[in-house]
């Protein structure tokens, strides 16, 4: 892959990644991340960001050692919700790793940032109900329901970083939302609507999520476990992962490091079912992705699946990989094990995982794995990293109300 600016084959700009921001359970920016995954560290911890009694299981992934003063410089701290101050952090910590200031943005013409959420303000919504339930409206905490619009995370970043050229959105697809970002800011890029995209996720935790999980019954006892013959349900987790694209000839015209490039995604909603994955409709949406990219499935050297150790998904998930792959299933990583399942935040630090992938050539392992099911015969890359050539990752995501996003990451070879 020759990496020359504009494409030959028709489909616009080649668009890299020359920077990655991430809050996660098991580190906080890009280099601490990618020493705990090629450690296989798993971030797990008692919930404590809000109180759990009543709650038959209370662990989950919380970001630790995080200081929204240390990020927020422009925007009072009170302003900004947990999500939105994960997000303008990520993205803070992704322009340092690109070597960009805010400054050198204001000077390019037009960009785009989207950041994807499940949950958006809900946390603060927990303090508005748990306000006015004893009393009345009267009592509503203004400072607080200004917060809960999702629209925030994507206006409090431009907001923060004094951009005003840009479109803003914030996508709320649920666990696929990092992905559907991801994608966008591909076609902004590519397109050349767009210098330059910050794209990504972000949520924290809240009450409301675990308990309609636990609702659910996909709440584990003690660890995540994807692909275990084991394996209980998902844990809960926060966190944000950013990344900064441009267009190749952007990047080599200022010496930026490229980790990879986004080659391609894909994108379907099937309205099967409310919380669980169709087969069919997941293997569409990887043939999507790997037409979008140019590739054959014979190509993929590793997926960064969805993962979710839940008994239904990760079966279905394994299965519609077969459907593409055959009997070539490439390695299958699910780094959910480590960090747990961070909502709309998952797939972008899926995607930083594979990205970190390619360029420092290992695969992340899948964590707290005894024995894999024989329902799900995969190489899961059990509880330790592997050094290996990593050309090209598929980076799955599977939202319920059946919104699939896949994003395929390659190496580029300047």
């Amino acid at each position: 892959m020759a990496g020359t600016g504009d494409r030959t084959d028709g489909r616009g700009r080649r668009v890299v990644i020359t920077g990655m921001g991430v809050l996660s359970s098991i580190g906080n920016g890009v280099e601490q991340f990618a020493g705990a995954l090629r450690a296989g560290r798993v971030g797990t911890t008692e919930i404590t960001r809000f109180d759990t009694e009543g709650f038959p299981y209370r662990r989950g992934h919380q970001v630790a050692g995080f200081a929204p003063e240390d990020w927020i410089l422009h925007l009072s701290p009170e302003e900004v919700g947990p999500a939105a101050r994960f997000a303008i952090a990520a993205t803070r910590m992704a322009l340092a790793d690109a070597g960009l200031s805010p400054a050198e943005l204001q000077e390019r013409r037009r960009g785009f940032i989207a950041v994807g959420t499940t949950d958006g303000g809900i946390p603060d919504l927990d303090g508005v109900v748990e306000a006015v339930l004893p009393g009345s409206l009267e009592d509503m905490p203004a400072e607080l329901a200004r917060r809960v619009p999702a629209s925030q995370l994507s206006v409090h970043v431009a907001r923060e970083l004094r951009l005003g050229d840009v479109e803003a959105i914030s996508i709320a697809t649920a666990c696929a939302a990092g992905n559907y970002a991801i994608g966008a800011g591909l076609d902004a890029v590519r397109s050349g609507e767009c210098a330059y995209a910050l794209v990504g996720g972000a949520d924290a935790l809240c009450r409301k999520n675990l308990a309609g999980f636990t609702r659910l019954g996909l709440v584990a006892e003690t660890e995540c476990r994807p692909f275990d013959a084991e394996r209980d349900g998902l844990l809960l987790g926060e966190g944000a992962g950013m990344l900064v694209l441009e267009d190749a000839e952007s990047a080599r015209a200022r010496g930026a490091r490229v980790y990879a490039e986004v080659m391609g995604y894909g994108l379907n909603c099937d309205a099967h079912h409310p919380v669980a994955p169709e087969r069919e409709s997941v293997g569409r949406c990887i043939r999507l992705a790997l037409d979008d990219a140019g590739i054959k499935p014979g190509d993929v050297d590793l997926v960064s699946a969805h993962g979710t150790g839940t008994k239904t998904n990760d079966i279905t998930e394994v299965q519609a990989m077969r459907d593409v792959f055959g009997d070539g299933m490439p390695r299958t990583t699910a780094v959910k094990s480590m960090i747990g399942h961070t909502m709309g935040a998952a797939s972008a630090l899926g995607a930083v995982a594979g990205a970190l992938a390619i360029h420092h050539g290992f695969i992340p392992p899948t964590a707290n794995h005894r024995e894999t099911d024989p329902e799900c015969a995969v190489d899961c890359v059990p509880n330790r990293s592997v050094e290996a050539d990593v050309r090209i990752v598929q980076n799955t995501a599977l939202a319920f109300g059946g919104n699939n996003a896949v994003v395929v990451l390659g190496r580029h070879d300047d």
